[in-house]
């Protein structure tokens, strides 16, 4: 599958935040790099539908999973129950259990995510992404909070993720597109 960005364009109260943005991005990772506040989360919101663009296009029907700036996870609900509450019936028990065992949140059992660290709601929220069915997926800035040995977990999570499927990545850090073989877009 191939993402096709053509020419978006998004103002936010006169102000241009995106402009004539175009690339494709097919299997693998791109890392979508830029400074704050030059739009990178709104070129994601565009994709997910959560924004529409002034103008220009890009492929339709991609069903998404998204890990966003904020972790939006269910603070009174262990691991396995806000995965159990996003997923519903396409939650694979044992494979969920192996992903949290491989992202180290593996004895977390029964722990509500609200006494959870940051990197670990991190983790979290980037395995609901990885369990979710999808045809790509939109990570911003997955790895805040996280320390050497849980980026480099995730770094080959996202590896694999990206030999199946688009992956789009907004990251700050060029050593993650480097670690990730990935495609670089400078906005």
């Amino acid at each position: 599958m191939e993402l096709h960005i053509e020419n978006l364009c998004k103002a936010f109260d006169g102000r241009l935040v995106l402009e004539h943005v175009t690339f494709t991005a097919g299997t693998g990772v791109t890392c979508v790099m830029a400074p704050s506040g030059a739009g990178k989360t709104t070129l994601l919101h565009i994709l997910l539908g959560l924004e529409r663009p002034d103008s220009g296009n890009f492929t339709g029907n991609v069903r998404w999973a998204a890990v966003f700036q904020e972790d939006r996870l269910l603070e009174h609900l262990d691991a396995m129950g806000n995965l159990r509450f996003v997923l519903g019936a396409a939650l694979d028990e044992p494979a969920a259990g192996a992903l949290l065992t491989e992202l180290g949140l593996g004895d977390t059992a029964g722990k509500p995510v609200r006494e959870f660290s940051g990197g670990m709601k991190r983790r979290l929220a980037l395995a609901r992404a990885l369990l979710a069915p999808s045809d790509a997926l939109a990570l911003d800035e997955p790895f805040t909070g996280l320390d050497e040995e849980n980026r480099a977990r995730c770094l080959a999570l996202l590896r694999r993720a990206g030999e199946e499927k688009p992956v789009l990545l907004v990251t700050h850090d060029p050593a993650d597109a480097q670690a990730l073989d990935a495609a670089v877009v400078k906005l």
